[in-house]
């Protein structure tokens, strides 16, 4: 009786298993931490982490640990700066890095990581956000692989702001 109920339950396994939530390409998210601001954001899969744009982004020590401060870099924020323990430090590799044809061998930047909750439709995650300035970038905000996995993400890219607006 005991193995026909484990065989049972292993057939059942992929039926019980969560379906991922579709989104589009781009969705709202809200920062419950960044002054509860609602940025646009672009799901991308091609990206590992997530990243934050931001300006003015120093890190220092409180109490032996590696903390960073910044301020929001989206067009109509605010002057509030804003303080965050660092997770780890990420390097991340430029496209031209990628690029076969390119000989030069030029250092991964660096970017401090930290954990922020992020609020997509009404699930509220907490997930690691790397901070750079991404004033060039339509979307200050970028939500990767990782970042996804945490939401029980799939993406459809023919799609555009598929969830409801925040509400965590």
């Amino acid at each position: 009786m005991k193995s026909l109920l484990a065989v049972l339950s292993l057939i059942a396994l992929p039926v019980m298993a969560a379906e991922p939530t579709l989104y589009g390409r781009y969705e709202y998210i809200a920062l419950p931490e960044i002054g509860g601001q609602v940025l646009k954001a672009k799901m991308d899969t091609g990206a590992l982490t997530a990243s934050l744009s931001a300006r003015d982004i120093e890190t220092f020590k409180r109490d032996g640990e590696d903390w960073v401060r910044f301020r929001l870099g989206t067009k109509d924020a605010s002057n509030q700066v804003y303080e965050h323990k660092i997770a780890r430090i990420s390097k991340i590799k430029t496209r031209s890095e990628e690029d076969e044809d390119d000989n030069e061998v030029a250092a991964p930047t660096k970017r401090p990581v930290v954990d922020l909750e992020l609020c997509l439709g009404n699930v509220k995650r907490t997930v690691e956000v790397n901070l750079t300035d991404r004033s060039s970038f339509n979307y200050p905000l970028l939500i990767g692989a990782k970042a996804l996995r945490e939401f029980g993400a799939a993406v459809n890219p023919a799609r555009r702001f598929t969830a409801d607006k925040p509400d965590c």
